[in-house]
């Protein structure tokens, strides 16, 4: 029996502020301003877009990366559970946005949305280590603050929406982690190049996601596959106190979700209620040179979203999780409110 007093925690989570312009039919700005914890201040987005052709449009700017569904659509109303699903944390560095260009459009003949950018890579090393099994790669965001870049990364996606009520996105991510030891190296100076490249892994992502919507049915789910290449000499090179670090080859994320309004059938209920549930499963040592299974961790999630109009809901959930050496399970509730608008 536990005879300890259970600490609840409070928080403002996020609050986002939207700032756009239209220069023109032609010419737009786009930005968020982003609140977390009712006291850091975040740009979470702000790019220029000029429209080339009906089908093509140029983007430049503090991008968000098109890595399946949360990292765009992370607005509170647009997803169940008071959090965001956890392996858009622990494999796809959510909210994931870097400073970059590229184009957007929408093909209609084709029923199919694309984007493709060159933007600044993740970071990996600022004097020290910042990837390992444990934080995977989320501290390496750069958020457009500050950034150094060697080499850009890739990142794209393809949306198809031909069939009703169901989406289809395949993205991609690509590109070698940044370094600080390039800073001023010599590119004659083969010791120092050789140095600054143990500090460096490179980055293969891909994400499947789908969502599908038929009357008060909603299902969806996601998958990321990320290689990591160059890994045992990172994790020598940065180890500490004689023990290599510890991040892994491989790593994979997924889950499956489904929800139903309650109230479907019921026209004068203007309210919405989706019970819900959700299997996730995540592992950053999939693959690794010596496998640690605290990284490999199974989630049930359960809970209700209860629409009062559009844009404001009420959240409850609870979320029961445990790791692949773990003889239980542990459980947290979680409760809040969100708003878009």
């Amino acid at each position: 029996m536990n005879n300890e007093f259970n600490e609840a925690t409070l928080d403002v989570h996020r609050l986002v502020m939207f700032l756009g312009y239209n220069f023109n039919k032609k010419t737009q700005f786009v930005s968020e301003i982003e609140f977390e914890y009712a006291k850091d201040l975040w740009v979470e987005q702000a790019f220029l877009q000029h429209s080339l052709h009906k089908y093509i449009q140029f983007r430049a700017g503090l991008l968000l990366i098109p890595m399946g569904i949360i990292n765009e659509y992370h607005e509170p109303t647009t997803f169940n559970g008071v959090e965001r699903p956890i392996i858009d944390n622990k494999i796809a560095p959510s909210t994931w946005r870097e400073i970059g260009a590229g184009f957007a459009g929408t093909l209609p003949m084709i029923q199919l949305k694309y984007q493709a950018y060159l933007v600044n890579g993740i970071s990996g090393y600022n004097n020290g280590a910042i990837f390992s099994g444990s934080k995977t790669l989320r501290d390496g965001r750069q958020k457009g603050s500050k950034g150094y870049m060697y080499q850009p990364n890739f990142s794209g996606k393809l949306e198809y929406y031909g069939i009703k009520g169901l989406n289809i996105g395949l993205s991609g991510y690509y590109g070698p982690s940044q370094s600080t030891l390039y800073k001023n190296v010599s590119k004659d100076s083969l010791h120092l190049i050789a140095r600054a490249d143990s500090s460096v892994i490179n980055i293969g992502m891909v994400g499947i996601d789908a969502r599908y919507q038929f009357e008060g049915i909603s299902l969806r789910g996601q998958l990321y596959h990320t290689s990591l290449s160059n890994t045992t000499q990172y994790n020598a090179f940065t180890g500490k106190a004689g023990k290599p670090n510890d991040l892994g080859k491989t790593m994979i994320g997924y889950y499956v979700e489904a929800a139903y309004n309650v109230f479907q059938s019921f026209d004068y209920i203007q309210y919405q209620l989706h019970p819900f549930i959700r299997y996730q499963f995540y592992d950053t040592h999939y693959k690794a040179t010596v496998k640690n299974d605290a990284y490999n961790n199974t989630i049930f999630t359960t809970g209700l979203t209860f629409h009062l109009t559009k844009g404001a809901v009420i959240k409850t959930d609870i979320d029961f999780f445990k790791a692949k050496n773990a003889d239980q399970y542990s459980k947290i509730f979680n409760a809040g409110i969100g708003i878009m608008f």
